[in-house]
């Protein structure tokens, strides 16, 4: 696989890269980032590899990342026709101002106005939600995208960071109203971030939505960097200046440790392994990476190389499984009811004590 081995994301006909160039880390201003002209030297490379997706906000590094990608391509037409650039709106840049940020009618406009001016574009491909507004209506924040999709300014909408049920409230009512409804979803996932395989990837392979991870290495815990002995003094990575280290407890170590097996086997990094896995995850499209330095950009797009056998993608699943949420713990005991103890769909029950053994036990 290479990164122009295209796919299209969702229940669209929008073609992407399998892994998306994340830029949050475009822009210095947070102190974890990448100067303009490295971040452009990233995208120049990505572009020559035949990677078209990027991923952006208004808001990483203030509007700068924003900037930086207008800089190097919306304003040459013939470099950004031939890329989608996604952005994310929700967050306030103006302290004070009630409307500066939020999912309601007048922010969405303003954010819109404001990130196509940065990008140096007179439309956004794929306009993300970054995060769920309890404030406002969901049918004024549906209705807002859609009037922008009319508007020609934006292509298609996509939505990160909400529960599941909000995530289908909001889609299925886009339907019903014949309003653009989502082609993409954003949520954290990881060896280290599973909890949403419980409702979230099942809602989105359910709802025809794209899923485009964030975070493949948790903030760079799995790249390779910390181990055993040297956590806690990996200084400037952005898992240290996240507070992001803390989580490295017994069960991390000993997925960092396969990791590192799986690397030496198939001659290559722990972070090229651990977005092995991501990719394989089920209803997964497109894969978003973060890179700081060219480096890191070539041993990401590694990842793309990798073919892990059953075997192991098993045995790295026995070791991030997280305890089962009400609703899968549920399916489960709702399974061994409903089977009658034979296998449906490749699934066979555990024996539920309450249930009939044969036909004597039944009145």
């Amino acid at each position: 696989m290479s990164l122009n081995s295209y796919v299209t994301l969702g229940r669209s006909g929008l073609r992407v890269s399998p892994l998306c160039l994340g830029t949050m880390t475009f822009g210095e201003g947070w102190g974890i980032g990448s100067s303009p002209q490295e971040a452009e030297a990233i995208l120049a490379r990505y572009r020559e590899l035949g990677g078209n997706f990027l991923d952006t906000s208004n808001a990483y590094n203030n509007g700068h990342s924003e900037k930086i990608i207008g800089d190097s391509i919306g304003r040459e037409s013939a470099k950004r026709d031939r890329m989608v650039i996604g952005t994310k709106f929700a967050n306030n840049l103006y302290p004070g101002d009630p409307n500066g940020g939020g999912n309601g009618t007048k922010a969405i406009i303003e954010q819109c106005e404001q990130s196509l001016r940065r990008l140096q574009t007179d439309y956004i491909d794929l306009y993300w939600i970054h995060h769920w507004d309890w404030n406002t209506p969901v049918e004024e924040t549906m209705k807002a995208l859609n009037n922008l999709v009319t508007s020609g300014k934006v292509r298609y909408i996509g939505v990160s960071d909400t529960p599941a049920w909000q995530v289908a409230q909001a889609h299925t009512m886009a339907l019903l109203r014949d309003w653009t409804p989502f082609i993409g979803l954003q949520i954290e996932h990881s060896l280290l971030e599973r909890t949403v395989e419980d409702e979230l990837l099942p809602m989105a392979q359910a709802l025809g939505i794209g899923v485009t991870p964030w975070s493949p290495l948790k903030s760079g815990l799995l790249s390779g960097k910390f181990t055993r002995t040297n956590a806690g003094q990996v200084s400037g990575s952005r898992g240290e200046v996240m507070g992001m280290v803390s989580l490295l407890d017994e069960k991390a170590f000993t997925i960092l440790d396969r990791l590192a097996e799986l690397a030496e086997t198939h001659q290559t990094t722990s972070a090229a392994i651990a977005l092995a896995w991501v990719i394989s995850r089920p209803g997964v499209t497109s894969t978003i990476i973060g890179a700081r330095t060219l480096d890191q950009l070539t041993a990401n797009v590694a990842a793309l190389d990798i073919r892990l056998s059953a075997e192991e993608l098993a045995s790295l699943d026995q070791l991030s499984t997280p305890p089962a949420m009400f609703t899968t713990m549920q399916q489960r005991v709702t399974s061994s009811f409903q089977h009658g103890g034979i296998s449906v769909n490749g699934v066979t029950p555990y024996e539920y004590p309450m249930t009939p053994k044969s036909d004597k036990d039944r009145y």
